[in-house]
């Protein structure tokens, strides 16, 4: 039997065109109409009023970081339940993540775990080496941003929003990524739209992304030779890649309807069958794009080995399926860093968690595999 992937790109049918456009007009080259436009169009679907196209998100962060001025020593308060792409560029800079805990309802940064992290730096005296908070909007699923912003703003600290899998998602109809000073999409190849690799940084502030593309392009001075004044980063995006990005965009709210799909057939698959399953709480006014379709199988009720002994039975069917982010303060490299638990949610989720195939070009003959997969488990389970 074929692989089901857990989430691979989708084409819409039109990014050939663009990418053709590019290729007649010889614009084979890492800045091109095709980058402007797809900028334009970042900005239009977001609200955000400036964009800049980059080769990932990961490279969007550690624009972010450096332009908000995190240097040797300084603190980053970051949500611990993450891929390692969030943190990553902390250390980039020399600064120190500073892990967060999450929440039980999204998964996302816990409010309550933030203050007590900063109540700690501001005991100690180093309040001012706090520079940035960069909570995650994890799977899809829109974090707690008005309590977010509250202690934020309370404490003067610049939010950077890795809305990396949340294209798409809202608050109160406001897109993820445009609450903080600066937002981070992600454009890789098992995205909600991919340009093959890819990511963008966005905010409302135009001299900080003027900034940041020039960091982006090694931070060229405007001079007939090249001339450089401060170091920059070779992170703009192909016209190539962004021709992509342009096709994906024309098709973007379809996928968010087709993922929301996805996540509500599997819920349907469980009541079906009588399992309990947990999963990311949407609150009032919230829109979750459900990227990939994540699921917490409670130990007490399933028992300790459920989580595993189901991926590795989807496994020998040519299913994919996935753990959930390991937590980053449990990552070898970060094991050493600070850590605000809180309650500890990021590890229970990550132990009994798991991401089941999600992909918007899922066929239906596909489905009637995944649901005889998880009815037979279900049934050898019984």
């Amino acid at each position: 039997m074929s692989k089901i992937w857990l989430s691979s790109p989708h084409m819409g049918g039109t990014e050939q065109d663009f990418v053709n456009h590019a290729f007649v007009k010889n614009w084979i080259a890492p800045l091109g109409p095709n980058v402007n436009g797809f900028e334009e169009d970042i900005q239009r679907f977001s609200g955000a009023k400036h964009a800049a196209a980059l080769s990932s998100g990961t490279a969007a962060i550690h624009l972010a970081l450096d332009i908000l001025g995190v240097q040797q020593g300084d603190y980053v308060l970051v949500q611990s339940f993450t891929f390692c792409a969030s943190v990553n560029p902390i250390e980039y800079l020399g600064g120190r993540p500073v892990f967060i805990d999450s929440e039980n309802e999204t998964w996302n940064m816990c409010p309550r775990a933030l203050r007590e992290a900063l109540a700690h730096f501001e005991q100690k005296g180093e309040l001012a080496k706090v520079k940035v908070i960069l909570p995650v909007h994890l799977y899809g699923t829109p974090t707690n941003m008005s309590e977010i912003m509250l202690i934020a703003n309370e404490y003067n600290i610049p939010v950077v929003e890795d809305a990396a899998e949340s294209l798409g998602a809202t608050i109160n109809k406001k897109h993820t990524g445009t609450f903080g000073s600066f937002g981070v999409y992600s454009f890789n190849g098992n995205k909600i739209i991919t340009t093959s690799g890819g990511g963008a940084l966005i905010s409302d502030n135009e001299e900080q992304i003027k900034l940041a593309r020039k960091l982006a392009t090694q931070a060229r001075d405007d001079a007939p030779h090249y001339q450089h004044s401060m170091v920059g980063y070779n992170y703009r995006m192909s016209n190539i890649c962004a021709g992509i990005g342009r096709g994906q965009m024309e098709v973007l709210s379809n996928r968010v309807d087709q993922r929301r799909a996805n996540f509500e057939r599997y819920q349907n698959i469980f009541k079906k069958i009588g399992w309990e399953v947990s999963y990311q709480i949407e609150r009032a006014g919230v829109y979750s794009n459900r990227w990939l379709s994540a699921f917490y199988f409670d130990p007490e009720i399933f028992g300790e080995k459920f989580r595993e002994d189901l991926r590795l039975f989807l496994d020998e069917l040519n299913i994919e399926s996935r753990p959930l982010w390991k937590p980053m303060h449990l990552q070898p490299v970060y094991e050493h860093c600070i850590y605000f638990g809180g309650d500890n949610n990021a590890e229970r989720i990550f132990d009994y968690g798991l991401c089941l195939p999600s992909g918007s070009n899922l066929r239906e003959d596909e489905w009637v595999r995944i649901e005889a997969g998880i009815l037979a488990f279900s049934n050898k389970m019984s």
